[in-house]
């Protein structure tokens, strides 16, 4: 690989750290970037590599939550369980099912979010404790540990800001302790799914270290600032990475032939 290529994959890295700690998607970002600067590398070695870089960035991010706000344990720590396990299966069915198959899911639920966060402004931006009950958890910790880490086992772009968004709508999390509980949980999915993928042989690990590296640096930058600014602040990003995470989709799913 040429320095230029080996330069924009760390810079992605560490830019992809920065989306997924305020708000998730920087699969977004890296995935694209690997494909493109490393054209022989496949698919499964391209999600392997890219969970490698990430879980270090979204164990880092959750890490610096932890230590600055407080984490409700008693939804993050079962979804995490689960999406441990969920993950992993995703992982092992990756090269089943191709990704054409869950994009147009994937963008008419994204377009979904990005229409009901315009519609409700307050949403995640104050605490709604009310909705905090036993049915409720227990759908958030079925969403999150089953549903949206299958799903990053399988495609894995945009599964943060899932997380982040079924917290803050289900339980009625702020987006700033949503991202928080995201983290604990996207850091699950990226673990179960690096040990299948490593596994299996998909993991390239010198260049995943290396992004590794560039991904904590923006994680640990991420988290700061989104704990800094506060929810608006959260609120302003996940709409951007909403809107790019379409676009992009789209742009795979129609333009891309």
């Amino acid at each position: 690989m040429d320095v230029v290529s080996l330069s924009t994959l760390l810079a992605a890295a560490a830019m992809a750290g920065w989306v997924d700690a305020v708000v998730g998607g920087g699969g977004l970002l890296l995935l694209p970037a690997l494909l493109v600067a490393a054209p022989g590398l496949p698919v499964a070695a391209a999600l392997g590599t890219n969970k490698l870089a990430a879980i270090f960035g979204t164990a880092t991010a959750a890490t610096t939550y932890a230590r600055r706000t407080r984490l409700d344990w008693r939804v993050a720590g079962p979804a995490a369980g689960l999406a441990l396990v969920s993950s992993g299966v995703g992982a092992a069915l990756a090269g089943a099912v191709p990704a054409s198959a869950y994009r147009p899911v994937v963008l008419v639920v994204l377009v979904a979010v990005a229409v009901f966060v315009l519609l409700r402004p307050r949403l995640g931006v104050l605490p709604a404790p009310q909705r905090r009950t036993p049915a409720r958890v227990a759908a958030v910790i079925a969403v999150a540990g089953v549903g949206i880490a299958l799903y990053d086992g399988l495609i894995g772009p945009g599964t943060g800001t899932f997380l982040v968004l079924a917290f803050t709508a289900l339980v009625g999390a702020d987006f700033v302790h949503g991202s928080a509980m995201a983290k604990v949980v996207n850091a699950a999915t990226n673990l179960g799914a690096l040990v299948v993928f490593a596994v299996t042989g998909h993991v390239w690990w010198l260049l995943g270290a290396g992004m590794a590296v560039c991904n904590i640096a923006g994680a640990v930058l991420g988290a700061r600032m989104a704990l800094r600014r506060g929810s608006g602040f959260v609120r302003v990003v996940l709409l951007v990475v909403v809107v790019a995470l379409v676009a992009k989709l789209g742009y795979d799913q129609w333009l891309a032939r």
